[in-house]
């Protein structure tokens, strides 16, 4: 078994690596977006497009600052015993940095399916491309994780891996 400092610097790693993944996918939509009103077809776009995109930016915004955090927040605190406060905030950014991201990819989806389609296959496809990110990124991982209820896993909550318990040797938050 790791001791907590070991297993705080694990998860640092870990949530980094899960960050790049995340962040390139940010920052791919985010320039797809930049791009949008300087193109011809900007000026056909309708009232509700035109205020899905802006919404949509902005979410992708707040993903990239969300998905970003971790590292400025890592220089603020770089070398001052608080790895575990660290951990917990990444964690809590990465979260919210991903809802960000699958609220961004979907207003994307709806607001490309709406210029391109009717208004029944742009309800269709954009509520089954919401469902499956529900599906991947929601439920599944909730079905499957070792915490649940019914004497699966260790018991420790979810908060365990993330740092959210480790900060101290009696177990208490941090």
């Amino acid at each position: 078994m790791d001791v907590p400092a070991e297993r705080l610097n694990r998860n640092w790693n870990e949530l980094l690596q899960e960050i790049r993944v995340a962040q390139a996918g940010v920052q791919i939509l985010f320039a797809f977006l930049l791009t949008l009103p300087f193109t011809q077809r900007w000026t056909q776009v309708t009232d509700f497009q035109r205020a899905l995109y802006l919404i949509t930016l902005l979410t992708v915004a707040a993903a990239s600052a969300l998905l970003i955090g971790p590292v400025a927040y890592h220089r603020m605190v770089f070398r001052r015993g608080a790895r575990a406060q660290l951990v917990t905030a990444a964690n809590t950014m990465a979260l919210a940095g991903l809802v960000m991201l699958g609220v961004g990819i979907n207003g994307a989806v709806l607001l490309i399916v709406d210029v391109v389609m009717g208004v029944l296959a742009t309800a269709l496809i954009s509520s089954a491309s919401v469902a499956f990110f529900v599906v991947l990124w929601w439920v599944l991982p909730r079905l499957t994780r070792p915490d649940r209820r019914d004497g699966g896993g260790s018991g420790r909550g979810p908060d365990h891996e993330m740092g959210g318990v480790a900060g101290s040797a009696d177990g208490e938050r941090v």
